[in-house]
């Protein structure tokens, strides 16, 4: 079970997860085509990069993690886009850099390195997680936990207003998820590991036997994600 990139065609048949209903991935290929110059942010895998139609003169990207930038370059080789392995706040290019920044499911999202290498008229664009996603496993997991609004769309708009962006679109939607078996919680808790930061099937073996228990008992367990979509424009100077 590979936990490198941001490929989930393993959970085929095992879990499942409702997608937002205006396709990112179309709305990326959009954008990128008409961009000159242009960078994708914690770009997993790169797989989503990878499947834009046309890609523009000159493409970037970033990851943190090193298998999954190896796997990125890979996937970003072919329209000759360029990894750099990079922290999550930090973005190692110059100042008003690029047309054009996206980013899907940041773990961070680091608006002031955004904003500065943004070239003015610039845009970024980015699908992201909000706030709750997966709460019912969570609580499942690791018993009831709060709620935090960091990842909140208001959040987001606030922060994003604060670096001198002007939000133009603002989309919300909430998606439900199903875990058909108890393997496929394991594989999404190794893979996602922010979901249940202390994850080993070991520790939560208990409450993993749990799970399958109730799955087997009721059907598939259900939760919900949350995911909003923003896209924000540096003002021209002046």
């Amino acid at each position: 079970m590979p936990l490198a990139g941001w490929d989930f065609s393993w959970f085929e048949g095992r879990a499942s997860e409702e997608r937002p209903p205006w396709g990112y991935a179309g709305l990326l290929g959009e954008r990128m085509a008409r961009a000159k110059v242009a960078l994708d942010v914690q770009t997993g895998g790169g797989e989503v990069v990878a499947s834009i139609p046309k890609p523009p003169a000159r493409l970037a990207a970033t990851e943190a993690w090193p298998p999954n930038a190896i796997v990125a370059q890979r996937n970003l080789d072919p329209m000759g886009g360029r990894v750099a392995r990079a922290a999550e706040d930090t973005l190692p290019f110059r100042d008003g850099t690029f047309d054009l920044v996206t980013s899907r499911h940041p773990v961070v999202a680091a608006w002031p390195e955004i904003s500065r290498v943004l070239a003015p008229g610039g845009t970024y664009f980015s699908q992201q997680v909000g706030a709750g996603s997966n709460q019912e496993l969570i609580d499942f997991m690791m018993g009831p936990q709060p709620v935090s609004q960091a990842r909140s769309p208001r959040r987001a708009v606030e922060q994003a207003e604060a670096t001198g962006l002007e939000v133009v679109d603002l989309r919300e939607a909430a998606l439900r998820v199903e875990f058909g078996d108890v393997g496929a919680v394991v594989h999404f808790l190794r893979k996602v590991l922010w979901t249940v930061p202390d994850f080993s099937a070991e520790r939560y073996r208990e409450r993993l036997l749990q799970l399958h228990q109730r799955i087997q008992a009721e059907g598939p367990f259900v939760a919900h994600s949350y995911r909003f979509l923003i896209e924000a424009r540096k003002r021209e100077p002046g």
